[in-house]
C-alpha cells in the first residue's frame, strides 16, 4: 500500500466521521526500516516520522534534517531517563511519557536546554503488566504533577491490548483526554487507524502499511 493510499483513507475517514480535513497527523513509523524506503517517502513529500529508538534516530535524522525542510520527528518507544537529553534534542514530540521519574528528568532538562518537545502521556488502558504507561487510577495525579512542572502536555497516547476490541480503548482515551482538558490523541496504527479517527485521533501511527514489513 502506498503513502498516497494511506493519506486518501485518512481523508475519507475524516469526511465520514465529520472531522475537519487534514485534522489528523499521519506519523510514518520508520523504525528499523531500510534507509531507501524512508528516503522514498521523504522524496514523496511526507514530513512526519516516528522512531522507537533514540540511537537509531540519531544515526540518520540529523543528516536528513539538513536535506529536507519542515521535518517533524516523534519519539514513540519507551524512553530511558539516561537517553532523555538526547531525545529532547532530536525529537519534536515525545509520545511515551510514562512515569514520574521521566517527567522529573524532562522538566530538569527543559530548564537546562531552554526548550522542551511536545509531550504525550502514555496511558496503559488495558492495565497490562508487560506494557509501559500510566495506570488509570494514577492518571489524574500524574497530569497535575506534570503541569506543576510546566511540562508541555499536549495529548494522551495508548496502545490497546492485541486481544481486545480497540474501540473500547479509543473511547476510553478520548474520555480521559476530555475530562482533563487535553486535546491530543495519539492512537491507531496500520490495522485500525480509521477506527481511531472515528474516536477523534489527532495523530495516527502507521508503519508497515506505508513501508512494508520490516526486514528481520
Amino acid at each position: 500500500m502506498s503513502l498516497y493510499d494511506i493519506k486518501s483513507r485518512i481523508a475519507d475517514a475524516e469526511a465520514k466521521y465529520s472531522k475537519p480535513l487534514n485534522s489528523t497527523s499521519l506519523i510514518a513509523v520508520s523504525k528499523l526500516q531500510p534507509n531507501e524506503r524512508v528516503l522514498k517517502v521523504l522524496d514523496a513529500g511526507h514530513r512526519e516520522f516516528g522512531e522507537n529508538y533514540v540511537q537509531e534516530a540519531a544515526s540518520k535524522w540529523p543528516t536528513w534534517r539538513e536535506n529536507y525542510s519542515q521535518l517533524k520527528l516523534h519519539m514513540l518507544g519507551p524512553l530511558q531517563t539516561n537517553k532523555a537529553r538526547q531525545a529532547m534534542e532530536l525529537f519534536d514530540c515525545i509520545h511515551s511519557l510514562d512515569r514520574p521519574k521521566l517527567a522529573k528528568t524532562i522538566a530538569r532538562l527543559a530548564q537546562e536546554l531552554g526548550k522542551c518537545p511536545k509531550l504525550f502521556i502514555q496511558v496503559n488502558t488495558g492495565a497490562e503488566v508487560q506494557k509501559a504507561g500510566i495506570l488509570l487510577k494514577d492518571l489524574e495525579t500524574f497530569i497535575l504533577d506534570c503541569r506543576s512542572k510546566d511540562l508541555n502536555i499536549v495529548g494522551l497516547m495508548a496502545i490497546p491490548p492485541v486481544d481486545e476490541e480497540v474501540s473500547l480503548h479509543f473511547a476510553l482515551l478520548r474520555k480521559l483526554a476530555d475530562d482533563n482538558g487535553i486535546a491530543g490523541l495519539s492512537m491507531g496504527m496500520s490495522n485500525d487507524f480509521e477506527k481511531a479517527i472515528s474516536f477523534g485521533a489527532t495523530h495516527v501511527r502507521v508503519g508497515s502499511a506505508i513501508f512494508g514489513s520490516r526486514p528481520k
